[in-house]
């Protein structure tokens, strides 16, 4: 085990990886729901439930963003929630830039 500098810069590098997997799967997902105007609720909600996760990150922001604006028309109320988990979880302005 090292000094506490490179254990941190360890982990950050972990977790910029994860987070650059993550975008890289979910990407696929959120295309296909929104582009096929998927219906599937319990799809959406594991989707979102998933990137919730990773919305430190500007690409992962934008697809729960993409994907919450899908969501309305099929669940006004799950996508208010939704938008609230994420303003809670991360404490900004939904309509500031990814």
């Amino acid at each position: 085990m090292g000094p506490p500098e490179e254990r941190i810069r360890d982990l950050a590098r972990s977790l910029a990886g994860l987070t650059w997997r993550a975008v890289a799967e979910y990407t696929p997902v959120v295309d296909s729901l929104v582009r096929g105007r998927s219906g599937d609720v319990l799809k959406i909600e594991r989707t979102l439930d998933g990137l919730l996760d990773f919305c430190f990150d500007p690409d992962a922001l934008g697809l729960y963003k993409r994907l919450c604006r899908h969501y309305p028309h099929i669940d006004p109320a799950a996508t208010a929630a939704y938008v609230a988990a994420y303003q809670q979880l991360w404490a900004r302005d939904w309509e500031q830039p990814p």
